[in-house]
């Protein structure tokens, strides 16, 4: 079979949307299709060299975390002060991932003063997930190439298994690992330059010295290296895995289909807020992964206290024009998609005015933005420089174009569920 013909068999090209409510059944179908077809592609197409340092470190971490802690755990038992040392690392190290490496570093949503940066390259070499430097590079390559197979290094396209953790077990990209062009903002920060020289030290000094230091404390160090110190990092590696999986997997996708990556409300439970990835991808340069007051987000909770305490500044927020724009956007999209295909024969007219709704809708939304950003600089010159300002006639201006546009959206929804109907 030719190599051509065997890449028709590649996992990577069967393409799949996992809905919520639906995950059991395609991950059935991911396994009894996909592997047998990532088996064959590897039999007749030649595979990069494996990264053996890579594949001993996940493979041996895991069996100690699911096999060796257990045991030792029935037959010598595991204190609750273990544990209470064991969340609370795991807490730290993911953190100090989700709000220093990604949010702070690979995306500048925020500037930190100098105590967190230090605070957060700490957590970040705990979590064991290479330097700053190195996995803010690999991260922008992502969002820039995001789903491209060959220039994305975690391309959900690959499939779950190459995007979860395969893409770190093989050369891949071996011509990358030395070329930091893409950070050279971040070579100006003292901090992330000194982890990266000194990586390798500081990973044996932090992940051996502190789970050494708790089992002194406790009285009880192979505990306290299993459990603070190979199951934390099991938990966090996979925790921080599922963004570059799951979330391009599993959920919705209320901003953008421009690619695969979905909004999840149950997996910002298990990555600190990062489940709303959907959004993230579009508006990247947010310091907020879930917008919502209601949605599950600690890492946007931590950066926002810091903020208040001082040791953060220059929060970054998207506009909420844009924003909600995307989101009416993708809702039009939809109802097109519907309603073509329930009637093949789309009348022209009818798309023609759907279009012009969705056109009103816009404008009544840029409106009421309009208003709300002279109502939000007109209460900051009254505070700075004591500008009068009728701050009671905008502010009324601003509630009436609101719900000028809510009445619109309403109407222009009701609309399209007639159309469909």
């Amino acid at each position: 079979m030719s190599a051509s013909l065997a890449q028709s068999f590649d996992s990577s090209r069967l393409s799949f949307t996992l809905e919520q409510g639906r995950f059991g059944e395609h991950v059935f179908a991911h396994v009894l299709l996909c592997l047998p077809c990532r088996v064959l592609t590897g039999y007749f197409m030649k595979k990069p060299p494996l990264i053996w340092l890579n594949v001993i470190l996940f493979t041996v971490t895991f069996l100690l975390a699911v096999l060796v802690t257990p045991w030792y755990g029935f037959s010598h038992g595991l204190s609750a002060g273990l544990w209470w040392a064991m969340l609370a690392t795991v807490l730290f190290a993911g953190l100090s991932i989700t709000a220093g490496y990604h949010r702070l570093w690979s995306h500048r949503a925020y500037d930190a003063h100098p105590i967190v940066r230090v605070l957060w390259m700490i957590g970040g070499t705990l979590a064991l997930q290479n330097s700053i430097l190195h996995w803010a590079s690999d991260h922008r390559e992502h969002h820039k190439h995001v789903d491209h197979d060959d220039h994305d290094p975690y391309s959900a396209s690959r499939g779950f298994w190459f995007s979860h953790i395969g893409w770190m077990l093989r050369h891949y990209q071996a011509n990358r690992y030395h070329d930091y062009g893409n950070v050279k903002d971040l070579q100006k920060d003292p901090i992330v330059m000194f982890q990266h020289r000194y990586y390798l030290p500081l990973v044996l000094v932090l992940n051996f010295g502190w789970p050494l230091l708790i089992g002194w404390l406790l009285n009880d160090v192979v505990g306290a290296l299993l459990l603070v110190g190979v199951v934390r990092i099991v938990i966090n590696h996979h925790t921080t895995f599922f963004i570059n999986s799951l979330a391009h997997i599993w959920g919705g996708q209320p901003y953008t289909d421009r690619n695969s990556a979905r909004d999840n409300g149950f997996l910002a439970l298990l990555t600190y807020g990062e489940g709303y990835h959907n959004y993230h991808h579009i508006f990247s340069n947010d310091y907020r992964n879930g917008i919502r007051w209601w949605q599950f987000d600690p890492t946007k909770w931590l950066i926002r206290a810091c903020s208040w305490l001082g040791l953060a500044s220059n929060l970054k927020r998207c506009s909420g024009y844009q924003i909600e724009k995307a989101k009416l956007t993708m809702q039009f999209k939809r109802y097109q998609a519907r309603y073509e295909a329930k009637q093949p024969t789309t009348s022209q007219v009818v798309l023609e005015r759907l279009q012009h709704d969705y056109e009103q809708v816009l404008q009544k939304l840029k409106a009421y933005y309009q208003a709300r950003k002279v109502l939000l600089d007109s209460k900051t010159a009254r505070l700075r420089d004591h500008v009068h300002a009728d701050i009671d006639q905008l502010k009324h201006q601003a509630q009436e174009l609101r719900s000028a546009f809510q009445l619109h959206r309403k109407r222009w929804r009701a609309a399209l569920a007639e159309q469909l109907a």
